[in-house]
């Protein structure tokens, strides 16, 4: 069952049968649809805002907890025929990403018809080129779209300009607008009436709401309506990695650029709505202070409610301030806490990697949540894990001249070890700009369209058909063949051998976690083995390349102790047929 934590507000709807309207410390959620099976799904993630809360699960399918349906104190399931990728909740909307790129909403700014149905806002885009979206955002009252070719569109309600339109020329729009192009991510909060978009150039712009100084324009702009997209001046130094909006404030996590980069918090806004994390009003992002934030390695994922926010750090501390009416800080009272204080959490598997925990923050609740990785389809991380420079060993030549680095790995992967397909791609890459470069990359690395037009072009290259698994089996199987890509060090008994990082990420959640964390040392790790026996360690090696058991290897109940012991250790990701499984079959065959 998945780890997932519940506290605040338990009422309209119900979420926990049996329980009290106000959970003031945070216990166990189940699911309670045991006719659909939900309970035995893996979230993906929540999203919760009023009083709407969505759960999202790793098949891609999706149940929403809505105030009408409480009567019946179960959820109801979206019929969207597609795979779902995102769901977003907004104070009057709901928004659906699905994994083709295409948008459905539904909400009385968005559907003033059948604000209950469903419609897709993404194939009401003017420009039929820019209609695969590539991420969403909610804010209370409307909705921002980002395109592939890095566009941002605005949907929904005007009247404070948060679409970056003067309000009374344009009130509302039931049609996506064109906000701003060139902008590589998008900032709101599901109960804000404000947005940022942040450009290629690390460059912050922010429209809407602003009476009490969330947009960060500096205390000289504390206006009611900022209605043009304003840059945003004084922003900290570093990499702007996200930006969650409350009810009247803005918290932004930012990164240095150091050699090991530290995480820190700024926040702007009105104290007295107890968000910042401080006990002054800021009109500026400054940062938020605190020795539970100085003694830890780094913040791993936060969330902002209207008036309160919860962080996880490396340390598997969840950090809170702000209102904790209904018990949604999970502090065991409802007494407001102006800065961050350590909120107390039971037993979680805490054992699994840190990084698959996140939180979310509505209105009224909170959840802490565990989202298992997917190890059979990687395509999630693929981006985040080969945009790593010491992973990129094959370069290109963009028409101006610009070199671009790219991972063999996962171009064989894509175009099918075909040498003759690497050279045609080089051949694309050098007509083409940086941006449509990167474009192409992040398009062969997620098996995603990144840009039609870009696709169009390499699509007879690319082999999107393959698994992952059954390739690069094949490709690490030949063991005469990238000796270059076998890139971490395992050690047992003095002698020391290679495996490609990948392949770990995929079988070991230890090593998932510690090639994926925000946090982790570049350098290549040794992990001493030393405790496996030579049997033991064959099986381990062998099984970690194919899923397979050799046939000349015997079984005996040592060597399955031993392997039961490592598989716990090293926290083995379990495919079907796992290990274990594998080989207390084959101890029965032999005996």
């Amino acid at each position: 069952m998945n780890d997932c934590l519940f506290f605040g507000s338990n009422d309209k709807p119900q979420l926990i049968k049996n329980e009290s309207n106000r959970i003031l410390k945070p216990i166990q959620f189940k699911f309670e649809n045991e006719n659909e099976n939900e309970n035995e799904k893996q979230i993906k993630q929540i999203s919760t805002s009023y009083f709407g809360t969505t759960f999202l699960f790793k098949n891609g399918k999706a149940i929403e907890y809505l105030r009408e349906n409480d009567s019946k104190q179960n959820p109801e399931k979206i019929q969207i025929e597609e795979n779902i990728q995102k769901v977003i909740v907004g104070a009057s909307n709901e928004t659906i990403l699905t994994i083709e790129g295409n948008v459905f909403a539904k909400g009385k700014y968005i559907n003033s018809k059948n604000p209950k149905e469903f419609i897709n806002i993404s194939s009401l885009i003017e420009d039929t080129n820019d209609r695969v979206i590539e991420d969403i955002v909610s804010g209370a009252v409307s909705i921002y779209l980002l395109t592939s070719n890095q566009n941002a569109y605005g949907i929904g309600l005007n009247h404070f300009g948060q679409l970056g339109f003067d309000s009374e020329t344009l009130p509302k729009t039931e049609k996506p607008i064109l906000m701003m192009k060139n902008v590589s991510k998008i900032f709101s909060g599901n109960i804000s009436n404000w947005v940022f978009l942040l450009n290629s150039n690390q460059e912050l712009f922010g429209c809407g709401y602003n009476d009490y100084g969330q947009v960060g324009l500096g205390e000289s702009r504390k206006e009611e309506k900022i209605q043009k997209l304003t840059k945003i001046q004084n922003i900290p130094k570093g990499k702007i990695i996200d930006i969650r909006c409350g009810g009247v404030h803005s918290i932004m996590l930012n990164e240095d650029q150091n050699q090991n980069p530290k995480r820190k918090l700024y926040s702007c806004g009105d104290y007295k709505c107890n968000g910042l994390g401080k006990n002054e009003n800021t009109y500026e992002f400054t940062e938020i202070k605190s020795s539970l934030f100085e003694n830890d390695n780094n913040i791993l994922d936060f969330s902002v409610g209207f008036n309160h926010t919860l962080i996880l750090t490396t340390k598997r501390k969840l950090i809170g301030f702000g209102s904790s009416y209904y018990g949604k800080l999970g502090t065991g009272d409802t007494e407001e806490q102006f800065i961050p204080i350590q909120i107390v959490l039971p037993e979680l598997r805490f054992n699994e990697n840190i990084s698959n925990y996140h939180v979310s923050c509505g209105y009224f609740k909170s959840f802490l949540y565990y989202s298992p990785p997917s190890f059979s389809n990687l395509e999630e991380d693929l981006i985040k894990l080969f945009e790593r420079k010491e992973f990129c060993n094959i370069s290109f030549k963009t028409e101006n001249g610009e070199i671009i680095k790219a991972h063999k790995l996962i171009l064989k992967y894509r175009l099918n070890q075909n040498q003759n397909q690497i050279e045609e791609l080089k051949e694309i890459i050098s007509k083409k700009s940086i941006k449509e470069s990167n474009q192409i990359f992040e398009m062969i690395y997620s098996n995603r369209i990144i840009n039609p037009k870009l696709y169009s072009e390499i699509k007879e290259i690319i082999n999107s058909n393959e698994k992952i698994e059954e390739t690069i089996k094949r490709i690490y199987l030949n063991e005469n063949e990238n000796e270059n890509e076998k890139d971490f060090i395992i050690e047992r008994k003095e002698k020391q051998y290679k495996f490609p990082k990948l392949i770990l990420i995929m079988r070991s959640e230890l090593y998932r976690g510690m090639f994926l964390s925000v946090t982790e040392d570049k350098s290549n790790k040794v992990t001493d083995y030393s405790e496996l026996s030579n049997k033991s360690f064959q099986i381990f090696e062998y099984w970690i390349y194919s899923n397979q058991i050799k046939d000349e290897i015997q079984i005996t109940q040592e060597i399955i102790n031993e392997i039961e012991i490592g598989i716990d250790y090293f926290q083995l990701n379990q495919t079907n047929p796992n290990l274990f499984d594998l080989l207390i079959k084959k101890f029965n065959n032999q005996n």
